[in-house]
């Protein structure tokens, strides 16, 4: 029988002809392209590929080198031929989590744009791209990051992807990586501009802090863009009636939408609704089993009324209408669902009767032609190849990890506020769709009112409104006045 020295000389031999993974190298690729953007030609030079992130390590106090951790993917675009010091430069992530950052890329921002149709008019497969005259890289210079796991982003070979699932370490490698982009760029000197939706909303306020306070790295804005702040105010959870009043005017507008007002103007809707959910809305839910018989009778119909709901199902979910309920209920009648990113898109279930839908027919209805775009683009426009899939919306990061928040919920509204007050340059676009069933604009407003900042610095705040949802870019007339009004933010 062989002795213990013996095994372990065969488990270090072992060891040792075991051969160790490819030290990873970044494999950017460049190519120079010319768009007609607002009625001018602009050159600029395209850069794709994953940039290797690397961390100081430390054995017992000792420093053992820059260690590889992830390959994060990326795209830049920058002007050709334009001063880097006084072009400003924005840094673009969706959100999720597990949202690479396709949807900010070719639906709104980039120089190239899906052609998906809309609501109602959906564009059939193939689909197609096509330039995007009103890109913002007329006024700065783009990167789009996908953080790892989505897009083509991942750890290292033998790393542990779960390591990058949660909030903190999400904000430390995507600061990381604004960082490092800048040094290398020599863009120290440039405006800086973060752009999230959704999580990326969140993601980019805590990266504000983040980049500030690790760095000293102070940015001029912020464009947030179907926000979430805070996940109190979306999460419809036991004990939390806040998301019950604020998810409600949303009703109204995907209700108005869908003709159950008859011939009333949203604006209208929309007025009455806000004051019913800010007033007699939640004094009615903390008054329960308190209410009289006339008084709950008389909430019963004004809810109802307002969300195009039956006061029959309004009066039998005791008041308390929660959104996917909602989606799956409004439209039972002709036997059709309605979306949850975006509520002017209907579906279908198999069982009619179901009380939750199981597809979004809003995220069904359009990533089929973001994903036909994505991969055709980078590979055949910007001669990047990888056989990876591109993973659009991945289920691999989950469970997320928001274990810095045990005990509490998830915000970031102290971030921001902190943010705001050291650097009072800072300015915040927030952009809200109407139907937007996931984050819902009159949430947005309740908790930018609650920004811990002096009045003077609530200038710096900008609200706009949309007649869509979450990605309200898939709506044409919308996106054409969104451009305008990020174009215009940038300049102010």
């Amino acid at each position: 029988m062989a002795g213990t020295e013996d095994t372990a000389a065969t488990t270090d031999k072992a060891a040792e002809d075991t051969p160790r993974p490819a030290e990873p190298v970044d494999d950017l690729v460049s190519t120079h392209h010319t768009i007609t953007a607002h009625g001018t030609e602009l050159a600029y030079t395209a850069t794709t590929g994953r940039v290797v992130l690397r961390e100081e390590a430390f054995t017992d106090g000792k420093f053992d080198g820059n260690v590889a951790k992830a390959e994060v993917f990326l795209t830049s675009y920058v002007a050709d031929h334009a001063q880097p010091g006084s072009r400003p430069v924005t840094f673009a992530f969706n959100g999720g989590p597990g949202s690479s950052s396709v949807w900010l890329h070719l639906g709104l921002l980039g120089p190239r744009k899906v052609v998906s149709g809309d609501a109602g008019a959906l564009a059939p497969p193939p689909y197609g791209l096509a330039d995007n005259h009103e890109t913002l890289l007329t006024y700065t210079d783009l990167v789009f990051i996908d953080p790892v796991s989505t897009g083509y982003s991942r750890a290292v070979e033998g790393g542990e992807p779960a390591d990058f699932h949660g909030y903190q370490r999400d904000i430390e490698t995507i600061a990381e990586l604004i960082r490092l982009w800048t040094t290398r760029h020599d863009r120290w000197l440039s405006p800086k501009y973060l752009a999230g939706e959704s999580y990326g909303t969140l993601r980019a306020a805590a990266l504000a802090d983040r980049l500030q306070s690790r760095y000293g790295l102070y940015l001029n804005g912020l464009m947030l863009i179907s926000s979430v702040l805070d996940m109190g105010t979306i999460r419809f959870t036991e004990g939390n009636e806040l998301p019950y009043s604020l998810f409600l005017p949303t009703y109204a507008a995907i209700a108005n939408h869908h003709g159950k007002h008859g011939d009333r103007p949203l604006r209208e809707v929309l007025d009455e609704a806000e004051e019913f959910a800010s007033r007699d809305y939640p004094w009615a839910l903390a008054r329960a089993s308190r209410l009289t018989p006339t008084e709950r009778q008389e909430m019963v119909r004004r809810t109802a009324e307002l969300t195009g709901l039956t006061e029959d199902y309004v009066d039998r979910v005791d008041l308390k209408i929660e959104h996917v309920r909602f989606f799956t209920e409004l439209l039972r009648d002709q036997r059709k669902t309605v979306g949850r990113m975006d509520g002017r898109f209907t579906g279908w279930e198999p069982d009619a009767a179901g009380e939750r839908f199981t597809n979004d027919p809003s995220i069904s209805g359009i990533q089929g032609a973001y994903a036909a775009g994505i991969n055709h683009y980078l590979r055949a426009e910007l001669d990047y190849a990888n056989d990876l899939p591109y993973e659009l919306l991945s289920s691999r990061v989950h469970p997320w990890s928001y274990k810095e928040f045990e005990g509490s919920q998830v915000s970031v509204t102290d971030k921001l506020s902190a943010a705001m007050r050291a650097n009072p340059h800072l300015k915040i676009h927030v952009g809200c769709g109407h139907t937007d069933g996931a984050t819902p604009y009159y949430a947005a407003e309740h908790v930018l009112a609650r920004l811990q900042i002096p009045p003077e610095l609530r200038v710096n705040i900008d609200l706009k409104y949309y007649p869509a949802g979450h990605m309200m870019y898939v709506h044409e007339p919308s996106r054409i006045k969104q451009s305008a009004d990020l174009a215009e933010f940038l300049q102010r």
